[in-house]
């Protein structure tokens, strides 16, 4: 996800940007970037693979739960079981690596399951090796369907992206990135609060996009794209290439710059090996590798999944606001319906889209092509009723008289006393302190 801004390291001059080829894919990265490619376009989300964490080439197992499915299994047992299955091996697979880990044994003494694991582990020279996989153990459930459907979604946004690249002056290889983050989800949301194809967490959008009551272009994927070029020219330029500043979008640009210092290396393949920064896990040494196969998956998707029926290129025109209006008003002299113009611009808040705030003043609005011209000729017509000089008020401020209660307020205001408790945090509402300013919906 787009990462929170930290000092700059090494300042590069704007003619320094890097070209298509400043992508490179060294030996050392190979097992992780096969991985991957099987991961997006290999294994089904009902199969989950098993494996060492640092040697992603060493796996245990794979679950299968593709028979399950499609005995027509719904979504929780698929769930349930999976969890199940996936608990049971990874029970099984800690107590393997527990018994060699002890040693006393040659491998004729081994059983079956024991012995694959021995082998797996031959070409591995460290000591206590099966100690140590102890606790690498880990499951990744497969993404084949989930890529395949961003590979879907991804024609409707990649020309506008790539054309925005280009006018940033940075590789339009780049814009393959949200096949790693969200698989062109727009709707994709994170625990950790990163939102839209891009993932911006709230820290970084603050920076390079728009995020207010009014609007949060994180959701909007062509503006977000625009933040994004911006933010990766930033880490390029402070870091100096772009498996570095790739790694950089998701673990932060100060963090990186700490690894290349505390390694003495800009090499990524060492970065990712030998880094032991207590907030680098595997999302962030894996990211790059991520990278550079979901840009071969893409590349050569007919040959993982045949052929696939793309999303058309999304189509609009642009017009500039004149004044604050609802959003339901700016559909109806676009003549479309609230849904399709949403759908046009994703970027503002629910308050805009229910009507509690309204579209901005010299808001640069998509409506559907064709329409532009209609548009205009409505507008002229608009009542000055629908029409307004200054953005509505979420709340209004109300100070706490002496003896006045809740109900009391909310009936003078219009508006319903769980509406006031929400709007303040309120729990006891019989206990309203004389001289409190309280905030009151007003939508």
């Amino acid at each position: 996800m787009a990462s929170v801004l930290l000092a700059l390291w090494i300042v590069l001059p704007a003619a320094a940007i890097g070209a298509p080829q400043d992508f490179p894919k060294p030996p050392g990265l190979n097992p992780q970037v096969e991985f991957w490619k099987n991961v997006f376009a290999e294994y089904s989300e009902n199969q989950v693979v098993i494996h060492d964490n640092a040697y992603l080439d060493k796996i245990y197992t794979v679950i299968d739960l593709r028979p399950l499915a499609a005995s027509g299994a719904d979504d929780d047992t698929l769930r349930r079981e999976r969890h199940r299955r996936q608990e049971q091996e990874l029970n099984r697979i800690d107590a393997t690596l527990a018994r060699l880990a002890k040693g006393g044994f040659t491998p004729d003494d081994l059983e079956s399951r024991e012995r694959a694991i021995w082998e797996l582990f031959r070409d591995v020279d460290e000591p206590r090796k099966f100690s140590n996989a102890r606790e690498r153990v880990r499951a990744q459930q497969g993404l084949r369907e989930r890529m395949r459907r961003g590979l879907e979604m991804s024609r409707r946004y990649l020309p506008y992206m790539e054309d925005i690249f280009r006018r940033e002056g940075l590789p339009v290889e780049l814009t393959r990135l949200p096949f790693v983050e969200s698989s062109f989800n727009i709707h994709a949301y994170s625990k950790a609060g990163a939102a839209g194809i891009w993932q911006f967490i709230p820290s970084s959008a603050r920076i390079y996009l728009e995020l207010n009551r009014v609007e949060d272009s994180r959701r909007d994927p062509l503006a977000a794209t625009l933040g994004a070029a911006r933010h990766l020219r930033d880490d390029y330029r402070a870091l100096g290439s772009w498996p570095l500043a790739i790694t950089a979008y998701n673990h932060g640009r100060g963090g990186v710059a700490r690894a290349v210092e505390k390694l003495g290396t800009t090499d990524i393949v060492k970065i990712i090996d030998d880094y032991d920064g207590k907030a680098f896990g595997f999302a962030s040494r894996n990211f790059y590798t991520e990278f550079l196969a979901a840009l071969e998956v893409e590349r050569d998707y007919k040959e993982h999944f045949g052929e696939v029926t793309f999303e058309p290129r999304l189509q609009y025109q642009e017009i500039k606001t004149q004044h604050f209006l609802r959003f339901s008003t700016t559909a109806k002299l676009a003549r479309c319906s609230v849904d399709q113009l949403r759908d046009l611009n994703p970027g503002f808040t629910n308050d805009v889209f229910d009507g509690k705030l309204y579209v901005p003043k010299g808001y640069t609005l998509r409506v559907p092509a064709g329409r532009a011209a209609d548009f205009r000729v409505a507008y002229t017509k608009l009542p000055a009723s629908e029409r307004f000089s200054q953005q509505r008020r979420l709340y209004l401020a109300h100070r706490v008289k002496r003896g006045q209660t809740i109900g009391a307020i909310a009936k003078r205001y219009r508006t319903t006393i769980a509406a006031i408790q929400v709007a303040n945090g309120l729990r006891d509402t019989k206990r309203l302190r004389p001289g409190r300013v309280l905030k009151i919906p007003t939508g």
